[in-house]
C-alpha cells in the first residue's frame, strides 16, 4: 500500500490523476470503502458483455466522500461483477472497491467503469505474460532489455491472438516444435 500511496502522491505532484483499486493488502482503506452506505447509493450505471464462454453484468455506484484513507481521493467507487459461466452456469459475484482523485464534475459514473475495465484489460495481459512468459520473474532488469523482451512478449501474443488461439501457452508450445511454424503464423512464408 505505502508504494500505491507515493505514486498517487508523485501523480499528484504532477497534475495527473488516479485510480486505484482497494484490496487486501489496503485492509483499512478497503474496510472504510466497504463500510460506506452503499445500500442508500443509487445504482448510476451497467453494463452486460458475453465472451469467454461467460456472461457478466457490472454495476458500478459511485460517492463523493471526504478523509478517505488515500492521498487526495475524492470519490469512493463500488463496482459489483456478476460472472456466470454458459457452460456450467455457475454464477459468481464479486464486488470491488476503488477511489479516485477525479470529482463528479470530472468525471461520470460510466467514464469511471470505462476507466476501469481498460486498467483490467492491461492487466489481464500482464498476467497472460508473467503466467506464460513467468515475466515477473525475469532477471532482467537494467537498460532497455526488458521493454525489448515485454514487446517480443506482446508480439508473441497478439500473433498468436489474430491466428484465433485461445491458449497462448498451447499456441507457443506448438510453434516452438517446429521453427517454420512462427514464421508461417507471422505470413512469413
Amino acid at each position: 500500500m505505502r508504494i500505491q500511496r507515493e505514486y498517487a502522491g508523485y501523480l499528484l505532484g504532477r497534475g495527473a490523476q488516479y485510480i486505484v483499486i482497494a484490496k487486501g493488502n489496503q485492509a483499512k482503506l478497503h474496510k472504510q470503502l466497504k463500510s460506506l452506505p452503499w445500500k442508500q447509493i443509487p445504482l448510476q450505471g451497467r453494463t452486460h458483455d458475453t465472451g469467454h464462454g461467460r456472461a457478466e453484468i457490472r454495476r458500478i455506484k459511485v460517492c463523493t466522500a471526504r478523509s478517505l484513507l488515500f492521498p487526495g481521493a475524492r470519490q469512493a467507487i463500488q463496482l459489483k461483477r456478476r460472472r456466470m459461466d454458459r457452460k456450467t452456469g455457475k454464477v459468481s459475484i464479486k464486488t470491488v472497491y476503488a477511489v479516485t482523485d477525479l470529482t463528479a464534475e470530472q468525471a461520470t459514473p460510466a467514464e469511471l467503469a470505462r476507466l476501469i475495465r481498460s486498467q483490467w484489460k492491461i492487466e489481464a495481459l500482464h498476467h497472460v505474460r508473467d503466467a506464460t512468459f513467468a515475466e515477473d520473474a525475469s532477471q532482467l532488469r537494467t537498460g532497455s532489455a526488458p521493454r525489448a523482451m515485454a514487446t517480443w512478449r506482446n508480439l508473441a501474443i497478439g500473433a498468436l491472438r489474430l491466428a484465433g488461439k485461445n491458449s497462448i501457452a498451447a499456441g507457443l508450445r506448438r510453434n516452438a516444435r517446429d521453427a517454420s511454424r512462427p514464421l508461417a503464423l507471422l505470413g512469413l512464408t
